[in-house]
């Protein structure tokens, strides 16, 4: 077969130019989504940099003022932020850990086992996720008074140990990422159920774990409604319901709200950030096994 030839002369250069200015394209499109989703965190920055004066003022200052650190002095002043930021970890930390444990095993069992009334529970469990979970508010909280936990945080931990969007996101993956030909050497080698699911599954689990740990965490460090109702002990509340003690009905310093707010969002950016290499990094190892 003769060799395939290239484009040249004017050809080539009208290709070449082509393909460049694509790419530029692309990339001038992908840095204008990335600043346009960078803006919301810049300018809490500059609304929590200034004062209520500030916030009113038209037009408004675009470039950060010079009262960032006197702003948050006042939010560590008016509300107990380390204790609550204290309960808000643990909650976050300890619920995220359940939820991928919890969910993965499920998602694991409902996906490559077969037991009875199967398509029955995981018709029942979708249909969980579709009621709202204020529904649920006032039998909850009669149950956590009950078992003696209304004002703990085991109250915050253990009622979400796993959740069906959890259980159906890691069923997904594993239907479409989990070989039975890999598992069936497991258990050729002799691994069971627990032994497989630790040595093989996690390992390929990684990314869509690294995915539903961001969510959970980001979901579990944001909730306000659970831990206002269930947190009768005011020196056991979470951060959100520490912050929303900023926001008085009458003459609010909107800069004083902006500063916890930008508190209270640094450590979901770190977690986003470690969070988000892993799952791209696994993504990326996977395609090129592919």
């Amino acid at each position: 077969m003769a060799a395939e030839q290239r484009p040249t002369g004017s050809a080539g250069l009208a290709i070449g130019s082509g393909s460049r200015l694509s790419r530029t394209c692309v990339r001038a499109v992908l840095l204008l989504g990335v600043l346009v989703s960078l803006f919301p965190f810049y300018w809490l920055v500059v609304l929590a940099s200034g004062t209520t004066q500030d916030i009113y003022r038209y037009p408004p200052k675009l470039v950060p003022g010079p009262h960032l650190l006197d702003n948050m002095g006042r939010v560590l002043d008016t509300v107990d932020l380390f204790g609550s930021l204290f309960n808000t970890v643990v909650v976050a930390v300890l619920g995220t850990v359940l939820v991928l444990f919890f969910d993965s095993l499920a998602a694991f069992a409902f996906a490559k086992y077969e037991f009875p009334a199967k398509k029955f529970l995981f018709g029942m469990l979708l249909v969980t996720y579709m009621i709202p979970a204020q529904l649920s508010l006032v039998p909850q909280f009669v149950t956590m008074a009950e078992f003696g936990w209304a004002g703990s945080l085991k109250a915050l931990i253990i009622p979400g140990a796993a959740n069906a969007f959890g259980i159906f996101w890691m069923r997904q993956y594993a239907q479409n990422s989990l070989p039975d030909e890999l598992l069936d050497a497991g258990r050729i080698d002799g691994a069971g159920f627990f032994r497989l699911y630790w040595t093989v599954v996690l390992p390929l689990f990684r990314p869509a774990l690294a995915f539903l740990g961001i969510f959970t965490f980001i979901g579990l460090w944001n909730d306000y409604i659970w831990p206002l109702v269930v947190m009768i002990d005011p020196d056991k509340v979470t951060l959100q319901v520490a912050l929303a003690n900023l926001n008085i009905l009458y003459n609010t310093d909107y800069s004083l709200v902006m500063a916890g707010a930008l508190m209270s969002v640094i450590p979901l950016i770190v977690v986003f950030l470690i969070g988000a290499r892993h799952f791209l990094r696994d993504l990326a190892a996977g395609a090129m096994k592919m």
